[in-house]
């Protein structure tokens, strides 16, 4: 017998203690930096939500989280990077209601599913509002959907374009209202607005944080509140739903999501931590500034208003005969 041959037993004894000896522990979440993709232009709500949340999580990880934006495609781009990258928790999307909730009822190939996504929480919400041209002949919504009963195809709305919040909620006043309307679609939220206010089109749904300081400068009317209970910012004006359109909802949300196939408990994890964060007084108070209401829910909690969003949505897209590109 060659005498190698008890040494490569004893070899084959000891690498076989030091297998069955208990790994290293897993560097604690996170190690390294944490990138968030906002598939959206900088400058938007969406993109000032993001930083705030990055620069609290930096903080309180002492780990950089790092926002990016990749803007495109209807918000597409981005959620299409965010579901390719790996599920450890280092690439996050935080997006507005289309890529989370009806993208995919829009566009036949968006590039991703967003029930795949691993939700983790509704960061915040702001209620939208009917916004019309202070000249036009309507001062309730009564009134503007008698106009447009009487005068089909003369009234215009602006949207920031196809697919956009607006677009649906527009389509669903056309619905619901039964009237027949101009779409004009423009790049971005703050020309369109400004179009209403030098009244070139008749209305547009805004958010509350931009139209609220109009609506008191008296530059344009405010025909309802497109949620089922009156804004804070602005008690003198009814729900769309008070005013004459029954359980009418149209809010802005932003969501935290994670790439598919996340563990839950990382998932669990960046939850608690975004949610402190959510609750402390300072950020509830920089929210509020911006007439955001933090969400602060846990992921079952967004898995569930996801799904409650989509199916809206997918009401309204098919009552308005929307059809997907």
């Amino acid at each position: 017998m060659s005498r190698l041959t008890p040494l490569l037993g004893l070899a084959v004894a000891i690498g076989a203690v030091f297998c069955s000896l208990p790994s290293k522990a897993e560097d604690p979440f996170p190690s390294r930096t944490v990138k968030i993709v906002i598939p959206s232009a900088p400058g938007s709500t969406t993109d000032t939500l993001a930083r705030m949340v990055a620069d609290q999580l930096s903080q309180k990880w002492g780990k950089a989280a790092i926002v990016e934006n990749i803007p495109g495609g209807a918000m597409n781009i981005g959620a299409g990077n965010v579901a390719r990258a790996a599920p450890d928790g280092y690439t996050l999307l935080i997006a507005p209601p289309s890529p989370l909730s009806f993208n995919h009822l829009l566009y036949r190939d968006p590039g991703y599913d967003p029930a795949k996504f691993v939700p983790i929480t509704m960061l915040a919400k702001i209620p939208n509002v009917l916004v019309v041209r202070k000249e036009l002949p309507a001062a309730t919504l009564k009134e503007l959907i008698d106009y447009g009963k009487a005068n089909p195809g003369k009234l215009s709305y602006a949207t920031q374009g196809v697919g956009s919040t607006a677009h649906l909620s527009a389509a669903q006043l056309e619905v619901q209202a039964g009237i027949k309307m101009v779409h004009v679609p423009y790049r971005g939220a703050q020309p369109a607005l400004t179009d209403v206010v030098a009244g070139h089109v008749d209305m547009f749904f805004d958010t509350l944080a931009t139209s609220v300081p109009l609506y008191r400068d008296n530059k344009v009317k405010l025909m309802g509140v497109a949620d089922l209970q009156r804004a804070g910012t602005a008690p003198d004006v009814p729900t769309l739903s008070e005013a004459g359109l029954p359980g009418f909802k149209s809010i802005t949300w932003f969501g935290l999501v994670a790439p598919p196939a996340t563990p839950a408990g990382l998932a669990e994890k960046i939850n608690r931590d975004v949610v402190e964060i959510l609750k402390s007084k300072d950020v509830g108070d920089t929210l509020r500034k911006i007439s955001l209401v933090a969400g602060a829910t846990s992921p079952a909690e967004t898995t569930l208003f996801f799904a409650e969003e989509t199916a809206l949505w997918s009401k309204v897209i098919k009552e308005a005969g929307i059809e997907p590109q």
